[in-house]
Formats: C-alpha cells, sequence, structure tokens
C-alpha cells in the first residue's frame, strides 16, 4: 500500500430535500473540481424552521483529498 498525504477542507451544502441530499449536493459540487476526493465526515447539521416544518437543510462536512506529487 502506497504512503499518501491529505490535505482536509471544509464545505457546507444545502438541500430543501434532506440532510443526506445536502451532502450529495455538496460532494457533487465538490468533486467537480477537486481531484482525488477519498473521505468526507459529517461536521454539522442544522437547518432552518418555517411554520413548524424544516424548510432548509444545511450540512458542513470535512473532505479529505491526496494531494498530487
Amino acid at each position: 500500500m502506497e504512503d499518501h498525504v491529505y490535505k482536509k477542507i471544509e464545505i457546507v451544502g444545502t438541500s430543501e430535500k434532506s440532510s443526506d441530499d445536502a451532502i450529495k449536493t455538496a460532494l457533487v459540487r465538490a468533486s467537480s473540481s477537486i481531484k482525488n476526493l477519498r473521505w468526507f465526515e459529517v461536521i454539522d447539521t442544522r437547518g432552518s424552521i418555517k411554520d413548524g416544518e424544516i424548510e432548509h437543510w444545511q450540512v458542513t462536512i470535512s473532505l479529505g483529498f491526496t494531494m498530487n506529487g
């Protein structure tokens, strides 16, 4: 197995559907500009409420990816 060096960043995904959808939205967007994504970790989940219902989800995730070179 090869040794790797990883970089971590935090991003926030949003969705009106669910927390899972917010995560998927963030991963899809990140994968379009960040290469070598390897893992994610949910850091925080929150949302807004309107008329007693969840209006919008926000999920902060930490992403890890291998560095080239």
